[in-house]
């Protein structure tokens, strides 16, 4: 006769994150830029009082181009392979500029300065990130965001994840707790520093993060008034929504075979929430809005320039 285990109660599936280890892997592995980068934002809050307005477009500019690069760093690009950020990205911004195929940062800025210039004592600016990797780029978007309060171009910050662990290295809520937590326990004194504060941001409601089952929905983004209109109505409360990665972009385009030079505004097929920015590197085969012959030109010359993750886009959609 056999005496049965007593049963435990197993956690829910919807909690166990398959993806945990390589992700956690890619943050421990980047470490020595996560140092590099938590200490130029501590060095750049010191003196930020002082910057002129180019001083401080120039910063916003460079730490914009971190969370494009940041998105290099994609577990699924690499198969699961190491992907974590091994090279001084602050040092190699100069080298990668070439690489952006459309550079709309100037809109960003005019767009921040301006809300900044004419916002009244008690109103709020505030910026949302559609985040998509954990890890590395993830400490790129906080980085961003940090600076954002700090240079007043914005009052607060939202971001919004997934319900659930779904395409290989996506932010969780669990990430971006564990994250903030990391940096804040980190044995430097400038990474703590940042942990620290951003733990802080969270509890003062100044970074808000949400998560919503839509963006784990098979929908394109258009079909959110139909979907979720609840979600569509918080979007139009922000004064700009940056959207990072690839998966994002092909949501915000409908993942169709557009023609390269096809306008951004129209491949969005009417999703106008507010003001909005893709910030991706290219990983999949689609990509619109660029001069006529553009694409065809890069075909000719590298075949995979569309999927390889060497190019990168801040790509916007608003009034100007």
């Amino acid at each position: 006769d056999y005496r049965r285990e007593p049963s435990r109660p197993s956690p829910p599936i919807d909690y166990f994150d398959v993806f945990k280890e390589s992700k956690e892997q890619n943050f421990y592995e980047s470490q020595e830029s996560v140092i590099a980068l938590c200490t130029y934002l501590q060095q750049l809050i010191k003196t930020i009082e002082d910057l002129d307005e180019n001083q401080l477009k120039d910063e916003f500019f460079k730490l914009l181009q971190i969370s494009l690069w940041g998105n290099k760093c994609d577990l699924s690009l690499s198969g699961g392979e190491n992907s974590s950020q091994k090279t001084d990205v602050l040092n190699s911004l100069e080298d990668l500029k070439p690489f952006i195929l459309l550079n709309d940062m100037e809109h960003l800025w005019s767009l921040l300065s301006n809300c900044k210039k004419t916002r009244e004592k008690a109103s709020v600016t505030r910026v949302y990130i559609v985040l998509n990797n954990s890890g590395f780029e993830l400490v790129t978007d906080l980085i961003l965001a940090n600076f954002l309060l700090s240079s007043e171009l914005a009052t607060e910050v939202h971001f919004y994840g997934k319900t659930i662990p779904w395409f290989v290295s996506d932010t969780t809520i669990h990430d971006f707790n564990w994250l903030i937590e990391q940096v804040k326990h980190g044995n430097h004194k400038w990474m703590s520093k940042c942990g620290a504060d951003w733990e802080e941001y969270v509890k003062m409601g100044k970074w808000v993060y949400h998560d919503r089952i839509f963006w784990t929905l098979p929908h394109e983004f258009c079909a959110m008034p139909q979907v979720a209109p609840d979600l569509y109505a918080e979007l139009q409360k922000a004064h700009l929504i940056l959207f990072k990665g690839d998966l994002n972009y092909r949501k915000l385009t409908g993942d169709r075979k557009w023609e390269f030079s096809v306008p951004f505004h129209q491949a969005l097929n009417g999703f106008h929430p507010t003001p909005l920015c893709s910030v991706r590197t290219l990983k999949a085969e689609i990509q619109v809005g660029l001069k006529p012959g553009q694409g065809e030109q890069l075909m000719a010359s590298e075949p995979c320039w569309w999927t390889s993750g060497k190019y990168g886009i801040f790509q916007y959609d608003g009034p100007l």
